[in-house]
């Protein structure tokens, strides 16, 4: 037996899950390693069944075969951190780091995209109702309507595909900075979100990771 739920009452349902995620946001205290180089143990794959194959470990990498779209996010949410991967491609891809992800999970969330795209490191990409002070705005073709923000990087400071990149995301309240390879490439600042998951993005680029590390600001 089926009972169909209010809009009011499913309303209420969201918002207590959206507050119990804001409640269980995480600020750490100290360094740690996300990647422990030999599983996935403490990472949720997206989408679940079709992302069984995206992901291994090899040799003490975490390797993605770029297919299909999705990511490999972290179970526990998190706030006022510091967030490094180092990454490389076997040849030019396409990938990132998402920051403040925002349940329910899907392709994309509401989340602040922090572009590792092969030669465009550093760019920002506000998806689903994320916004910021500023920005591009980028407008779905069919419907005409907002899809999201951009903000175009500021420096390059990218080694070519092949070689290792230190790609670092820095979650300060309302502003998200990221560095790449220890120089700041851009700043978003009035962000709507501060907290949330943290997602390595999979979107048709392979990709392997050396380590993924959290710490505190």
């Amino acid at each position: 037996m089926h009972l169909a739920l209010r809009p009011a009452v499913w309303l209420s349902l969201l918002a207590s899950a959206t507050l119990a995620f804001a409640a269980d946001a995480i600020t750490p205290t100290a360094k740690v390693e996300l990647f422990n180089g030999k599983d996935t143990a403490g990472w949720v794959t997206f989408p679940t069944e079709a992302s069984k194959d995206t992901w291994s470990v090899k040799d003490g990498l975490l390797v993605c075969t770029g297919k299909p779209n999705g990511f490999l996010r972290t179970e526990k949410a998190y706030k006022q951190y510091r967030f490094t991967v180092e990454w490389r491609f076997t040849k030019p891809g396409n990938t990132g780091v998402v920051v403040h992800m925002t349940p329910p999970d899907a392709v994309w969330p509401k989340s602040i995209e922090c572009q590792g795209m092969h030669k465009n490191q550093g760019d920002f990409y506000f998806w689903n109702g994320a916004t910021l002070a500023g920005g591009t705005e980028l407008k779905d073709k069919k419907t005409g309507k907002t899809r999201g923000y951009r903000l175009g990087k500021q420096a390059d400071a990218e080694k070519p595909a092949g070689e290792w990149n230190t790609f670092t995301t820095v979650c300060d309240g309302t502003t998200v900075t990221i560095l790449v390879n220890g120089k700041e490439v851009n700043k978003a600042t009035g962000a709507n979100l501060s907290e949330g998951f943290i997602g390595l993005q999979v979107e048709g680029g392979a990709f392997e990771v050396k380590r993924c590390t959290l710490e505190p600001l």
